[in-house]
């Protein structure tokens, strides 16, 4: 992606957390809403239930999935494992299996109707 309009600490900052989300943002980026406690709940495991919360609220935050998702802010985990009755500790098991991540994030952008940013959408952002 593009970075030029970017400062250097801009760029280096870019689909990452910075710093923990305020009080504020946690209330608004992190809260589950009726539907998405419906969507997670199709998920089996404890695991695959907060990292797909984890998946789902941190694109909602940066607008980016992250490459390794289970390295968000620990307040970011505790905040959705409290709204889902689960202990954090068990996000760390959400990293063994690969296909699951991206299977989640699938499900996670046509849930929030987002689209992959391809070749046909950079020709239309720059016509």
């Amino acid at each position: 992606m593009p970075v030029e309009f970017l400062t250097d600490e801009q760029a280096a900052r870019y689909g990452r957390f910075a710093t923990d989300p305020t009080p504020e943002q946690l209330a608004r980026y992190f809260f589950l809403s009726e539907a998405d406690h419906t969507l997670i709940a199709d998920r089996r495991r404890e695991h695959n239930k907060l990292g797909f919360a984890v998946q789902l609220c941190t694109l909602r935050y940066l607008g980016t999935f992250l490459p390794n998702p289970i390295e968000v802010p620990a307040v970011v985990v505790e905040h959705l494992a409290q709204q889902l009755d689960l202990p954090p500790e068990v996000l760390i098991k959400y990293a063994l299996r690969e296909e699951t991540r991206y299977s989640h994030r699938r499900t996670i952008t046509e849930y929030l109707g987002y689209r992959e940013f391809d070749e046909f959408q950079l020709f239309r952002l720059t016509a």
